[in-house]
């Protein structure tokens, strides 16, 4: 049955309209080529699976995606069957008859759009074109080679784009052949894309082309989409947390989980380039402020990055068998007064509350105390760690002195293994623990887009990026103002690491001073910001990818006015208008209850209103590549 599809994308409500040409899709085929179709290896998998619905949606049966065979995912995520189409299914007979030799044997051989991701693919794009193959081809790159490399080896990296001796540097990394590979697939193809504006800053530099286009990484928002249950599914989730917390931290539990907040990190464990570094010398920082300030508010963060362990520490096992044994004791005693409340009650008379329970209700309840004695402090790391002496953040969190001692008000908690549901320790899938969070850190230095805090928006969960990330950049161009929102971008461009440090402090360090109805209504706000990172917005600058390949692939038939201003550039939200001019007037100057509600706060604010206002003023964005005020163009920076 043939796929139907929609050629013209639906406007979200409030974002610009989309006016571009369509396409005579029926006489087109378009394949997207990347060594992650199916083959889950990192974020391009992600990119690729969630942006298929609205690609599908446009193209119907001539649209085809091409990567590696993998028996076990050929099993598990497609269905095999015949192709849809006469010229391909030409051309794969002629693969089967010819021993994988393609020959040109087709009469009415359609236009074709040839997407590849990444210098793995690039291959084929280059001898497509070496063959004079006629067909329009996109190469998108989602981080260059060679900036992973020196990004990783802790190389000043932005400071030192244009003073880079790119060849040397790739040949005593030994990745020159693959350097090359990359930068032939830029330079060969019609149209060369990159994630984000960061990116090519990167790889104008790096592959010394601009992109062509900016492609954004969107997500498939209706999965996460929850409508107004997204704040019962936080409470919902904060309880399994909470759970947790008790068992981890049984015999020193003498802070209010009520007055707890959840912190997490998450990705892959490069420690520079995610932040980490940074993050964990504000955390200690910020334990100093709530101390000082004597705040009542705790802070637990979760560090949720695999690294290798041989199994679950003893004591971690031991805390969530403890907190079950109690419950279970809890439970029994319960029953047992509630039993003879209820006999004594219908007797009509009053109990006697010294005899309710008998002895034995006391020695087990004793025990059970007794048994939640702990001679140590609760352990930072959830696992045995194979490299627990080198490891970079317990390395760092015995040089910041953070031991989950009682009288720290930060306490740490490293899961170095990825979240499951059928954990025996932190039972809950990454959405679900997402969810329970109060906020995202991401404070990374080398991010070419950043999936992470996208997931924590379109949840509604706010969190901390860096205008070193893609996803902050978009957020910077996008929003008016990303704090309002939940969005807090440090600086990590044009300041110093100590002054990105104190930022992220006091972004933290204020958001401790959020009363509980200051975060549900800026978990609001930033809900409302997941059309925009919505493929069905995202997917046009895809789209005008497309249309520019093929104008410059067929000029005679495909026409494109490139010195006209691309119907992809974006908007900006305006301010929220229940947020005042100044941050400080909303803010208290101390921390205080995190879930009291304030008598005298009357901070007017009514969703539906705001909502409405955000989608009638929009605004046009500012001109990007802006250096702010007093501060020193960087190198590789440039205008649009």
């Amino acid at each position: 049955m043939p796929l139907s599809r929609s050629l013209s994308m639906s406007s979200l409500s409030g974002l610009p309209l989309w006016d571009q040409e369509e396409l005579p899709i029926d006489e087109l085929l378009l394949f997207e080529i990347a060594w992650e179709v199916t083959n889950k290896v990192g974020g391009i998998y992600t990119v690729i699976q969630t942006k298929a619905k609205i690609t599908v949606d446009e193209w119907g049966e001539n649209f085809f995606m091409i990567g590696p065979y993998y028996e076990h995912n050929f099993k598990t995520q497609v269905e095999q069957c015949d192709p849809p189409n006469a010229a391909i299914k030409a051309a794969m007979d002629s693969i089967k008859n010819n021993g994988c030799q393609l020959t040109d044997q087709l009469q009415d051989k359609p236009n074709v759009i040839a997407h590849f991701h990444e210098w793995q693919a690039g291959v084929g794009l280059v001898l497509s074109r070496s063959r004079k193959l006629p067909m329009a081809t996109v190469f998108t790159t989602h981080a260059t080679l060679l900036g992973r490399y020196l990004c990783a080896g802790n190389a000043d990296f932005y400071n030192n784009l244009d003073k880079f001796d790119i060849d040397r540097e790739a040949g005593e990394r030994q990745i020159y052949h693959r350097y090359c590979l990359e930068r032939a697939a830029v330079h060969c193809s019609h149209v060369f894309t990159t994630v984000s504006q960061i990116t090519a800053v990167e790889a104008d530099h790096m592959l010394h082309r601009k992109p062509d286009v900016v492609t954004p990484n969107g997500l498939n928002v209706k999965k996460f989409s929850a409508m107004h249950e997204f704040q019962n599914l936080h409470s919902m989730n904060k309880l399994k947390i909470q759970e947790f917390v008790r068992g981890h931290f049984y015999g020193h539990l003498d802070f209010n989980l009520e007055k707890t907040l959840f912190f997490f990190i998450a990705g892959r464990y490069e420690f520079s380039n995610k932040g980490a570094d940074i993050f964990l010398e504000s955390l200690s920082r910020l334990n100093y402020l709530l101390r000082v300030h004597k705040s009542d508010v705790t802070v637990v963060v979760f560090f949720i990055m695999p690294a290798k362990t041989n199994n679950f520490n003893v004591e971690s096992l031991k805390g969530q068998a403890v907190r079950k044994q109690l419950w279970d004791t809890a439970q029994s005693v319960k029953e047992k007064f509630g039993k003879r409340l209820y006999e004594s009650l219908l007797r009509g008379e009053i109990p006697d509350m010294n005899k309710i329970l008998d002895r034995d209700d006391f020695t087990i309840m004793k025990r059970a105390i007794f048994a939640t004695q702990r001679h140590g402090l609760p352990p930072v790391t959830t696992h045995n760690m194979l490299d627990d002496l080198t490891d970079p953040i317990l390395s760092n969190v015995r040089r910041i002195g953070l031991f989950n001692s009682r009288n720290d008000r930060v306490k740490i908690i490293f899961h170095p293994e990825f979240l499951s549901s059928t954990s025996p320790l932190l039972p809950m899938d990454y959405e679900e623990f997402v969810r329970g969070c109060h906020l995202g850190v991401f404070p990374s230095y080398y991010e070419p887009w950043g999936y992470t805090p996208g997931e924590c928006t379109v949840m509604g969960i706010p969190s901390v990026t860096t205008n070193l990330s893609g996803f902050g950049c978009f957020m910077e161009e996008h929003i008016s103002e990303p704090t309002a929102y939940g969005i807090y971008i440090v600086d990590r461009r044009f300041r110093s690491a100590d002054e990105s440090c104190n930022q992220l402090t006091q972004f933290m360090f204020s958001f401790c001073q959020q009363s509980r109805r200051q975060r549900i209504v800026q978990r609001n706000r930033t809900e409302r910001l997941s059309d925009l990172l919505d493929w069905r917005y995202l997917g046009r600058f895809y789209m005008h990818a497309r249309h520019l390949a093929l104008s410059r692939a067929f000029p005679e038939r495909f026409k494109m006015d490139t010195l006209a201003p691309p119907p992809t550039q974006g908007f900006r939200y305006p301010r929220p208008s229940s947020v005042p001019p100044s941050p400080s007037a909303s803010l208290h100057s101390t921390p205080h209850h995190s879930d009291a509600e304030d008598e005298d706060d009357n901070e007017p604010y009514d969703e539906d209103e705001e909502a409405e206002r955000d989608r009638l003023n929009i605004k046009t964005p500012f001109t990007l590549g802006v250096v702010p005020e007093g501060k020193k163009k960087q190198p590789g920076e440039y205008g649009n």
